[in-house]
């Protein structure tokens, strides 16, 4: 039983953007492996961008200063 975890930022994925996660991850094993669709389990986890870091910084304040960035004001 093939299990999928998928985690990404909590910044408004829609319903439906999750099922296509899920579809297409569910999909990749059955084509790629071919595994049972049936029993593929696939799970989202979605994680504050406070709680994730990339090179020692929150992603929270990643995000605030690459848009100072861009922002010439």
């Amino acid at each position: 039983m093939p299990y999928v975890n998928i985690k990404i930022t909590r910044e408004g994925v829609s319903a439906e953007q999750k099922r296509q996660l899920i579809e297409g991850a569910t999909r990749l094993l059955v084509e790629v492996l071919g595994k049972n669709p049936a029993t593929t389990v696939v799970v989202i986890d979605e994680v504050d961008t406070d709680n994730w870091g990339i090179a020692g910084i929150p992603v929270t304040e990643r995000r605030r200063s690459e848009g100072q960035a861009k922002d010439p004001a």
